[in-house]
Parts: structure tokens; C-alpha cells; sequence
């Protein structure tokens, strides 16, 4: 078996397009992902935020489970401060009764959102503290382990129960996620996107010095999520690139907004950004399915794994659409799909 690929799906916000087009968007991307043979379709969790509108991932994943059979689906991540472990329990006890044996609970630390929109969601401005007492809390109620006596939820399971129940992935970009993971046994995606990279193989480093073998993993399993585009041409692809790149640029002036398209994206910049955007460019996986798949297996090798997610930005969803297809076909996903079936 050959570098297996996944999905990570942000349902992201287009000019000229309503939000609600790019949740749709979402769903028929799944459902050709399930056809191209991606081994997993991820969706995020953002709130209040203008550019990533995907609030909700387990109503998205319901949706998309009722439209697909065999791809595993799963949260990239939930933002557990945010909630009861107990709710997020039983919410993906319901989708592993809709699509036994494929559900992943990726769950996260941070807030995805602004802080004054987190203390909208939990007021408890201490919840992020609580983080690992609630994966721990989360991953006994998925599996249908009973609290300590001591504990409140002792006696309390989370329902429906089934033959199988999700797995928990850990979620992060920074060293306390991958020492978290490793010290609890559970598998590991790092956020490779939200980086750029830095601090990838340091924190996967950790991850597997850390790990302890547990009920659900024997030895780690990790996978980093990464930004890339593929066209049928490199020059058809950066010019793709010119909607993400201008949105990078005006995030970094605190400017958030739709994705524009790539002929609205160009502005001038000043010599100071000029000289960023050149270095975006460059260390940007973006081209050809022949240059990106390059870029992809030399990553895969350098960082020791064998999963790459890959998060796609474009402003036509038919650019989209065509990045994840043929990469698909650079990788023969389809056919090492069929042989594991």
C-alpha cells in the first residue's frame, strides 16, 4: 500500500457566493471523495468566523454520513473547553450507529474563535485547563467505561451503545497535544497548515517518545493535516493560489473575509509583503499533480508517516473538486481503495 490521503474540509466562505453554498459544497466533496478513494473526509469546527463557516461538525457529519458507505468521517476537531464531554459523547455514539466503524472524534484545545466569542460558548474562562481530565472523561464514555465511584458521572453511560464505538484522535499544533496524546495512548493529526510546518517533526517526535500503548492503540499512529492545490498545469495552479495567498495577507493585517476569487485577489503590496508573499509562494504545495505529489511523498518521508490530510482552498468549487481528483489519480487512491476492500 502506497501514501494513503485524507480530506480535511473547512467549508470556507467565497465572494459572490452565499455561506450556505459552502456548507453543500461540503457534502458533495464527501461524496466524491468516497469515490476518488480518500481513506478519510475530516470537518472543522470555527465560530464567528467570516472566512470558515463550518460551525457544526457533528450536524455535518450526520449529513454526510446518510450520503456515503465506506470513507471514515470525523471532527478536525471538536473544541472540547467549549462543551459537556458527556454531550460530545453521546452526539458520536449517534454517528457510529449511522456509520458503524467509521467515525473519528478529533477533538482540540483551542478555541476556534475569537476569546470573546469562546466565553459566549462556556463562560468558564478556566475550561481550556480541564482539557485533558475531559478527554480522559470523553474517551471512558466512548468506549462505555463506568467513572470512579468518586466521580460525578459514575453510574452515567453515554447512549446509544453498539458493537463498535468512534475512535478519538488528538488534535493540535504544538508540543502539548502530541505529549497528551502519547501520554494517553490515542492517535495524533498535527495541524501542519496552521504552522507552516514549524515545529511538525518536534512535536511528532514527542508524540512517539511519549507514547504508552492503551485499550484502543498499541503503538502511535499520527498523521498531519497540510495545505496544497493541484491543477493540471503549475501555472493554472499558483494562479489559483492568488485567492489563498491575498487572504493570508490580509489575515496577517487583521482583515478576515470570503475568499476571493483569484483575478479580484491581486493588490498592491507594499515591499515589506512582497517580500512575505514571495516566501508563501515558495514554501507553498501548490502545482501540477506531478509537482505537488513530489512535494507530498517528500513530506510524508521527511515527518515518517503514512496519512497525509489535505485542506484545500478555492474560490470555484470546481477548482477544488479538480485538485483533490487528480491528485487522487497521482496516488492511485482508487485502486489501492478497491484492493483493501
Amino acid at each position: 500500500m502506497g501514501l494513503k490521503l485524507s480530506i480535511l474540509d473547512q467549508s470556507v466562505a467565497a465572494s459572490g457566493r452565499g455561506q450556505d453554498a459552502a456548507i453543500r459544497q461540503t457534502l458533495e466533496l464527501a461524496q466524491q471523495a468516497e469515490a476518488w478513494g480518500y481513506a478519510r473526509f475530516w470537518v472543522s469546527e470555527h465560530h464567528s468566523h467570516p472566512s470558515i463557516v463550518g460551525t457544526a461538525p457533528e450536524v455535518l457529519m450526520a449529513a454526510i454520513a446518510a450520503r456515503t458507505q465506506r470513507i471514515r468521517l470525523g471532527s478536525a476537531g471538536v473544541m472540547l473547553p467549549h462543551y459537556s464531554a458527556l454531550k460530545v459523547a453521546e452526539q458520536f455514539r449517534v454517528l457510529e450507529a449511522l456509520a458503524p466503524g467509521r467515525i473519528d472524534l478529533g477533538v482540540g484545545r483551542a478555541p476556534g474563535s475569537d476569546g470573546r466569542t469562546a466565553q459566549v460558548l462556556n463562560p468558564d474562562r478556566h475550561a481550556a485547563e480541564r482539557f485533558p481530565q475531559q478527554v480522559m472523561e470523553l474517551q471512558a464514555w466512548v468506549t462505555g467505561q463506568n467513572m470512579p465511584p468518586q466521580h460525578p458521572g459514575h453510574n452515567v453511560l453515554a447512549y446509544p451503545q453498539s458493537a463498535s464505538v468512534p475512535t478519538v484522535w488528538m488534535l493540535g499544533s504544538s508540543d502539548y497535544g502530541a505529549q497528551l496524546a502519547g501520554h494517553l495512548g490515542l492517535p495524533y493529526a498535527f495541524a501542519y497548515f496552521i504552522t507552516d510546518g514549524q515545529g511538525a517533526a518536534e512535536a511528532l517526535e514527542i508524540y512517539r517518545h511519549s507514547f504508552r500503548p492503551s485499550a484502543v492503540l498499541q503503538k502511535p499512529q499520527a498523521t498531519v493535516c497540510v495545505w496544497a492545490l493541484a491543477a493540471d498545469t503549475d501555472a493554472e495552479a499558483m494562479h489559483l493560489f492568488e485567492s489563498r495567498a491575498r487572504w493570508k495577507m490580509d489575515r496577517n493585517l487583521g482583515r478576515i473575509g470570503p475568499l476571493l476569487a483569484p483575478e479580484d485577489a491581486l493588490r498592491d503590496y507594499s515591499p515589506a509583503e512582497q517580500l512575505a508573499l514571495a516566501r508563501l509562494r515558495d514554501s507553498a504545495l501548490v502545482g501540477s499533480a506531478s509537482t505537488v505529489g513530489k512535494q507530498l511523498r517528500k513530506l510524508a518521508a521527511q515527518l515518517e508517516v503514512d496519512e497525509l490530510v489535505i485542506i484545500t482552498w478555492a474560490h470555484d468549487p470546481a477548482a477544488q473538486m479538480r485538485s483533490y481528483e487528480v491528485l487522487a489519480q497521482e496516488f492511485g487512491l482508487a485502486a489501492n481503495s478497491a484492493q483493501s476492500i
